[in-house]
């Protein structure tokens, strides 16, 4: 990476990429605890889409992605109805080359059927692909992307105040940056590729977790997906991991409960809407307590695209850690 790739990389998100790691999870039935909250309450619903037509496309026995799928993560306004209007339009040729490259001579008949519809078999793809979307992602969106920008902030800040290196450590345990090198550390034969001037599109992803995704084929620029953080708190019931805040609670007779439950939550970014259903609680009255949060410096608060996110703060965090203390 020369000075150039360094000065051009960038972060973006991908729904689609999101799409596929999710529905490898289910496809192949390693459901680790940190998704299991999600997994949990999708799986009823698994019902209403065509599995046998996306376990062809995202193939839970395979440990790579169809390149079709790894489209690149984009800007903020990305959304997964582009993302996939886009994969509708693909070049048949392209999709036919990139599904055998994944099955390889097993490719099984549904997946022959698909390639022998042409451009309608695309459209049924991407059609299958939406359905499942709007069954096992689209009610958490919110949440997930609320990680996903929480997860850039921080990067954000680790690049200001420690510089590149320590950025990219960062991302993932086998990836680091030494001198003008990114080394990504995989099972395959050693191999190095040289980036001309495009930089690098580094893209967090919640359900990546705990691996990450180099995409060393892609054109100009390359691709890193990783690990977001925050995903461990993401689907818990309850705000704080596990916690239950009662009116006896040290942080509940400070604040109030419902501004402590509030708090405890905001360990990770949130949207109003999710802390709203997230706590039972009505999304005007989070917006009244989020309000004299802030005031009182216990959380902060940034915009991100049509959302406004909340995190606690340094203070917040060390209130909340205090009453732990206080507890234990």
């Amino acid at each position: 990476m020369g000075v150039s790739d360094l000065q051009r990389t960038r972060f973006a998100h991908s729904p689609l990429m999101e799409l596929a790691e999710s529905l490898w999870i289910i496809s192949s039935g390693r459901i680790k605890p940190v998704h299991r909250g999600w997994f949990d309450e999708v799986s009823d619903r698994l019902h209403k889409v065509d599995r046998e037509l996306l376990e062809v496309l995202v193939p839970g026995s395979k440990m790579d992605l169809a390149r079709f799928l790894v489209l690149a993560g984009g800007a903020e306004a990305t959304t997964i109805e582009a993302q996939l209007a886009e994969l509708a339009t693909l070049p048949v040729d392209r999709f036919r080359r990139e599904l055998i490259d994944l099955w390889g001579d097993d490719l099984p008949p549904r997946g022959q059927q698909l390639l022998a519809e042409g451009p309608a078999g695309l459209r049924r793809a991407a059609d299958a692909l939406w359905q499942y979307w709007t069954v096992a992602l689209d009610p958490y969106w919110t949440a997930v992307r609320a990680v996903i920008d929480g997860d850039i902030a921080h990067r954000a800040t680790t690049l200001a105040r420690h510089g590149v290196a320590t950025m990219f450590a960062g991302l993932h345990r086998y990836v680091s940056l030494r001198d003008e090198t990114l080394h990504v550390d995989v099972k395959a034969p050693a191999s190095e590729r040289k980036l001309t001037g495009g930089g690098l599109t580094l893209v967090p992803s919640v359900f990546l977790w705990p691996h990450f995704y180099f995409d060393d084929k892609a054109a100009v620029p390359g691709s890193l997906a990783y690990p977001a953080r925050g995903v461990g708190g993401l689907w818990a019931a309850t705000p704080g991991g596990q916690k239950h805040v009662t009116d006896a609670d040290a942080l509940a007779a400070l604040l109030g409960r419902n501004r402590a439950m509030i708090l405890l939550a905001l360990e990770s970014p949130q949207a109003t809407t999710r802390l709203a259903r997230r706590l039972g609680i009505s999304a005007p009255s989070v917006n009244q307590h989020l309000t004299a949060l802030r005031r009182a410096g216990l959380v902060t608060s940034w915009r991100s695209g049509r959302f406004v996110l909340y995190q606690r703060t340094a203070l917040g965090t060390s209130l909340v850690e205090a009453s732990d203390s206080g507890r234990n």
